[in-house]
């Protein structure tokens, strides 16, 4: 591709050439991940501008593809077989760059590690999670970015603490069976063998959600996420409520009813309780961390996108994050999707200039599924014509 100039990621900010175009999407879920979708608009703008420098920064927001994000922006990928949310073991990674670490609860212990798809609402443990976080410290991280979207467990954060070498035992003394319903017959907890996760610092990096327990908490939220029936849903609150008491007892604490304690089936519960986590926007988070702002400076525009364009986008998902990020950068924004459900004033509130969807060129959905990545390259034509405008060679 001669004439064309593509920053790696890792390649640092003050080096990106003026000019250069800022590809930061986030994932199409189901059909591609965040840097598939940067890598076909990039292949895209190759062929219809050569000569406009490229910079690839494939973004998150604390769900699905998080830790991929970090490390296609130059993190070091590490992987480990851990516990999956069923109790097979599957191959996970984290992100490491310095004395940071970036996990995502969904690499262990996420609805994509489910066999067959099939929830387990009842059954399926965050203690994958646990010991990616274990890992993390014991590589040297100081803070740990934990990403808690996109999880299939509704057990509390109870895994997270077996992970981290906690023990949670029944009348008897024995360690209780994983998942949440097993919850109700906890009757101790044993936290010698705790990894030390002092001086480290944890953060958890997506919705703050709710509290752990009633009608917006983590039980309910099962519901939707993990799959749960109105009796499981008794049975899951029924044994959140046990672990907070004993949990809470055991950690010194009170915080149930915080904000965040909800997220991600409980999870951040215990995060908050025993590892004096806090909560930030996942997407501000992310783009700090990879150093978003440095890579927008001097950029002729900036090109985002998700799945799908609606209402749940302005909820603070990355697509709006860029924008924003963008707009403070003086950098106009357009994004890509699979179809779009703004109007044109929500988009201008969200600081997006602009919406290239692929239901535009292929009506079938299936077809934009199988083929979303030709049809993004597809898309970048129309993005070139409409904001990249050809120059007109300079006279001498």
């Amino acid at each position: 591709m001669k004439g064309v100039a593509v920053v790696s990621p890792d390649t640092p900010s003050d080096l990106s050439p003026p000019g250069h175009v800022l590809l930061a999407p986030d994932r199409f879920a189901g059909s591609l991940s965040a840097p598939e979708v940067a890598r076909h608009l990039a292949a895209g703008l190759r062929r219809a501008r050569p000569g406009v420098p490229l910079v690839e920064l494939p973004v998150a927001d604390g769900g699905d593809g998080t830790a991929a994000a970090a490390v296609a922006s130059g993190w070091r990928r590490v992987e480990l077989e851990v516990c999956g949310p069923t109790g097979r073991p599957v191959t996970a990674c984290l992100a490491l760059n310095g004395g940071t670490a970036v996990v995502e609860l969904a690499e262990a212990s996420g609805v994509r590690r489910l066999p067959g798809g099939r929830p387990q609402p009842l059954t399926a443990t965050s203690l994958g999670t646990g010991q990616l976080v274990a890992h993390a410290v014991r590589l040297g991280a100081r803070r740990v970015v934990l990403g808690i979207g996109g999880g299939a467990c509704a057990d509390g954060g109870a895994g997270l603490v077996q992970g981290l070498g906690g023990r949670l035992l029944d009348a008897l003394g024995k360690d209780l069976p994983p998942g949440g319903a097993a919850l109700r017959s906890l009757h101790a907890l044993d936290l010698r063998g705790m990894a030390d996760l002092s001086g480290v610092e944890v953060i958890l990096a997506g919705d703050s959600a709710g509290p752990l327990l009633g009608r917006n908490g983590a039980a309910a939220l099962a519901a939707r996420h993990a799959g749960a029936g109105r009796e499981e849903i008794r049975v899951l609150d029924a044994g959140l409520r046990r672990w907070a008491d004993l949990a809470e007892a055991a950690s010194r604490s009170a915080v149930r009813d915080r904000p965040g304690a909800g997220a991600a089936g409980g999870v951040g519960f215990a995060a908050l309780a025993f590892l004096g986590a806090r909560v930030e926007d996942g997407t501000a988070l992310m783009l700090d961390l990879l150093r978003f702002a440095d890579r927008a400076r001097g950029a002729r525009l900036v090109v985002t996108g998700e799945g799908s364009l609606d209402v749940r986008t302005l909820r603070g998902r990355s697509t709006v994050g860029v924008a924003r990020a963008a707009a403070r950068a003086r950098v106009p924004v357009v994004a890509v999707a699979d179809r779009r459900g703004l109007t044109g004033e929500q988009l201008r509130r969200a600081r997006i200039h602009a919406v290239y969807a692929l239901a535009d060129i292929e009506p079938d959905a299936d077809r934009r599924v199988r083929q979303a990545g030709p049809l993004l390259e597809q898309l970048t034509v129309a993005i070139a014509d409409e904001w990249l405008p050809v120059r007109p060679p300079r006279r001498t």
